[in-house]
């Protein structure tokens, strides 16, 4: 059984950082593709973040370039999104997927889903 479990979320002031996890288990932890998303009160759930499995390639939404960074550590099946110069529009709950069909973040289907780890950021 595929599981995926966020962690590292909290309150953080502007211009703060946070590390969160997604440990994965239940699959082969080298061939995936996993993304962050987030949703905030009121909106939609938007992608953040894509690591691809094959080769390390990430990909970032357009307002958490140059200040969050998607990691993988394979040794212990957990993927990371290191979140710096937060601001309080990334104030959102944040969910990592898996595609464990394919490495590509670019044609990727999100089959498995976490639980989600709230992040908010006081102005």
């Amino acid at each position: 059984e595929v599981q995926l479990v966020e962690s590292g979320g909290g309150l953080v002031q502007a211009g703060g950082s946070l590390r969160l996890s997604c440990a994965a288990s239940g699959f082969t932890f080298d061939d995936y593709a996993i993304g962050w998303f987030r949703q905030a009160p009121g909106k939609e759930r938007e992608g953040v973040s894509c690591i691809s499995s094959s080769d390390g390639s990430t990909y970032y939404l357009d307002s958490v370039k140059g200040r969050f960074t998607m990691s993988s550590d394979n040794a212990k099946n957990t993927v990371y999104l290191q979140m710096n110069s937060l601001k309080p529009e990334d104030t959102a709950i944040y969910y990592c997927a898996a595609d464990v069909v394919t490495s590509s973040c670019v044609i990727v289907q999100y089959d498995y889903w976490g639980q989600g780890t709230q992040v908010t950021v006081s102005s």
